[in-house]
């Protein structure tokens, strides 16, 4: 997979790449990642990107003719069908599920916006996608790019160690993870599950999916509202909630 990132940081970006899981699918050659700097793209003595908002306003905007030829830049190396996608607070939430979707595509341009944002001419004519990590704000898109690479990338065919890791992340069946445990079996007085020491897997299966759907029930509830769960499921979430004390 071909990834670009637009941005006034690229070194910042490059740090994906230098660590974990996405340092190693560029080492093994999955990933390939490149960076293209809007401030290449002035013309004048200052480099300049941004500029004061229309209308008055505090912050300043980044200007179009830089960004624009930073992604029609980064297009060029880029497969036909990689969509360009704006890090943008009005952007639809990232999840697993765009996570999925992104994995299976030859590339994608990220574009990270600086300052109060980007001109929205911009957008218009460039942009594919908006996406948002959430409700809150960051100073910058370099990290929310970073996010989705992680995410996008460790979902990609040869990149993990094991492949059933990626298949038992949380969110890839719509709930969050099952609780994990390791040596020693007692710790502080609190001991590892007899259920996980049986070596019955068909048990610590069912023990596992039923934490899986119990605390995604507890901390997530709008997740298991999306689920439309089946008899068996909903009688694993009375167990786990009558295990707990919640009924």
């Amino acid at each position: 997979m071909q990834i670009a990132v637009v941005s006034l940081f690229p070194e910042l970006v490059g740090q994906v790449a230098e660590f974990g899981v996405v340092g190693r699918a560029q080492e093994r050659g999955v990933l390939q990642l490149c960076c293209e700097n809007p401030r290449d793209y002035t013309n004048d003595a200052h480099r300049t990107v941004d500029d004061r908002p229309y209308g008055g306003g505090p912050g300043m905007v980044l200007k179009y003719e830089p960004a624009a030829a930073a992604i029609r830049a980064a297009k060029q190396q880029l497969p036909p069908g990689s969509p360009v996608v704006y890090l943008s607070p009005q952007g639809n939430v990232f999840d697993q599920a765009a996570a999925r979707r992104f994995s299976g595509m030859p590339g994608m341009i990220l574009l990270a916006g600086r300052y109060e944002g980007v001109d929205e001419r911009l957008v218009d004519s460039e942009v594919d996608e908006e996406l948002s990590l959430g409700d809150f704000v960051l100073s910058g898109g370099e990290i929310a790019a970073m996010a989705v690479i992680d995410a996008v990338v460790r979902l990609l065919p040869g990149v993990l160690g094991d492949e059933e890791s990626a298949a038992q992340d949380s969110f890839m069946e719509g709930m969050l993870d099952y609780p994990h445990y390791t040596r020693p079996e007692r710790v502080d007085g609190r001991r590892v599950p007899a259920v996980l020491l049986s070596g019955d897997h068909a048990r610590i299966a069912r023990w596992r999916y039923k934490q899986a759907l119990g605390r995604t029930f507890l901390r997530r509830p709008e997740l298991v509202r999306k689920l439309k769960l089946d008899q068996e499921q909903r009688e694993l979430l009375e167990e786990f909630l009558n295990e707990h004390g919640q009924v």
